[in-house]
């Protein structure tokens, strides 16, 4: 008997006991069936049937209720949904039932409670956490990005610290660590936790990517390109990898390179967008607005809700000066939600749209807009201020200017490290930022407004749009490795190097329509549409 949920012939699920009408007690099932059971709620809810997924780890929850697995899948699994409150319950009983000594729960309740702001509760649930066990290591390291996002820099660091004293090595606190010396500019010692990080495990993607990204701010690209290739070797089918690379490539001038590793990517990732969204960036930079168009429209269809997209397309449209086209691809961005950074630097470009067309009320709301969303915009600040300038209005200019300095938020160290090709690239790429509470408006606090429209912010969704990184523009750096990338990638992931134009279009053709999940048919419902100005 198990409890994997299947029905059997009589219309009844295994896992339901037989037991007699006057309540005797049931038969537990064998162990084996909750790793199956969790193994296959984990599957359900991967494809979004999300309900299916949910009764079987009920069930789990009834037969095993000291199993702390159970409590936690299903609390993701509520999380996922916005079933924020349920989750919450869900946790509450697990901690009860295993007697407040599974850490897995404690930490998983307490990152709950920091996405819904609850941030006493949260290092409550952290502190919990460690208390049930001071070796796991995901909650000193949760708790520490908890406290990076409220600028407690000192306390993040004696939690990390407390977190390799007793889990021993471990490679999210080095890489996080590692960051912390970047940004303070002691780029000797960031370079070691870098290496300690890549000891720990030499496969960590993400490590050697926030390692290159150092390199590259300190114009090391020999060095930097170095650290991409073991990126990549680390991880040959990791879309973040080939991307990045592709991004640096193209930035510092070896347009060629940056456009074949995107390619790669894109064969290796055809289902990703923002491969394609950065291939048609370049594409539009060094060839024609025609083929940019194509991939545009080809990344819209793979995932039609990924705003940066939508943007990046409009702002192409802009350049090219068809203003109506682009309005329409900023309200499909927006359409699709209108609370996110994204919807913020749209509304920002749309606003510089709207500037330039002549439109300045409609601008001024754009820009007000954007800050309701992200006060902490440098740019976005100062592009308005620049407007007011422009129509003679220098004492609303300086207020305006006055505003930002006087709500920004502080950082105790210094963010500078973190402008330049990865502002934003992809969400996921942009986390390490977004927790360590890096805005752009705080990179650029003491940049001069620019009323060039390749510095504002709708250049900045893409990484080929960005202003300069002040790099070596790559004719002076030669291929110092003995790394084949066209070896590489024939032996390791069976492509051959010729064939990468022919694997783009037959994937253009064969690329199937999108199905829209449940739980992104149900959130949804609940966005706000902004309306044209």
């Amino acid at each position: 008997m198990d409890v994997s949920g299947e029905e059997n012939d009589d219309g009844s699920e295994d896992g339901e006991a037989e037991g007699d009408d006057s309540g005797g007690t049931l038969e537990k099932p064998l162990a084996v069936n909750l790793d199956l059971s969790l193994y296959k709620a984990r599957v359900l809810a991967r494809k979004y049937r999300y309900e299916e997924a949910e009764n079987i780890l009920e069930k789990c929850i009834y037969y095993w209720p000291e199993d702390g697995r159970s409590y936690v899948t299903l609390g993701k699994i509520l999380s996922k949904q916005a079933k924020r409150t349920e989750a919450r319950a869900v946790y509450e009983r697990g901690c009860q039932a295993t007697q407040g000594e599974n850490p897995y729960i404690w930490q998983c309740w307490a990152v709950l409670e920091n996405k819904m702001g609850n941030i006493r509760r949260a290092r409550e649930l952290f502190d919990a956490a460690t208390v049930a066990d001071k070796r796991h290591i995901a909650a000193w390291h949760g708790w520490a990005v908890l406290e990076l996002k409220q600028g407690n820099v000192k306390k993040a660091r004696h939690l990390l610290a407390k977190g390799l004293k007793f889990c021993g090595g471990n490679e999210y606190v080095y890489q996080t660590l590692a960051l912390l010396e970047a940004k303070a500019n002691r780029y000797k010692q960031a370079r070691y936790l870098f290496r300690q990080a890549t000891k720990c495990n030499p496969k960590s993607c993400a490590s050697w990517l926030a390692w290159a990204q150092l390199e590259v701010q300190q114009e090391n690209n020999r060095a930097a390109r170095l650290l991409f290739e073991k990126a990549v070797q680390a991880s040959p089918k990791n879309r973040f990898a080939w991307h990045v690379w592709g991004v640096f490539e193209a930035n510092i001038g070896n347009v060629d390179m940056g456009r074949k590793l995107l390619k790669i990517g894109h064969a290796l990732n055809p289902r990703d967008p923002v491969l394609l969204q950065s291939l048609a960036l370049l594409e539009y930079k060094h060839s024609t607005a025609n083929l940019a168009r194509v991939l545009f429209r080809r990344a819209s269809e793979l995932d039609p809700r990924h705003q940066p997209v939508w943007i990046a397309w409009g702002w192409m449209e802009w350049k090219e000066g068809n203003i109506s086209t682009a309005r329409e691809l900023y309200q499909r961005a927006l359409s699709i939600d209108s609370t996110t950074e994204s919807a913020a630097r749209c509304l920002q470009a749309w606003g510089v749209l709207e500037q330039r067309a002549g439109n300045l009320s409609a601008a001024r709301r754009l820009f007000r807009s954007s800050l309701n969303i992200n006060s902490q915009s440098y740019v976005t600040w100062m592009t308005w201020a620049a407007l007011e300038e422009d129509q003679g209005n220098s004492v609303r200019a300086e207020e305006i200017r006055n505003l930002y300095f006087q709500q920004r938020t502080e950082v105790v160290d210094d963010a500078s490290w973190v402008t330049g090709f990865l502002d934003v690239i992809d969400p996921a790429l942009d986390s390490i930022k977004r927790l360590l509470n890096l805005d752009q408006g705080l990179i650029n606090k003491a940049r001069e407004p620019s009323k060039d429209a390749e510095s504002i912010e709708d250049g900045a969704e893409e990484p080929f749009l960005t202003t300069s990184l002040g790099l070596n523009d790559g004719n002076d750096i030669g291929y110092g490795s003995r790394f084949d990338l066209n070896a590489f990638i024939k032996d390791k992931l069976s492509l051959d190097p010729s064939k990468l134009d022919l694997l783009m279009e037959n994937s253009g053709k064969s690329s199937p329509k999108r199905v829209t999940s449940p739980r992104r048919m149900w959130r949804s419902q609940n966005r706000t549409t902004m309306t044209l100005p």
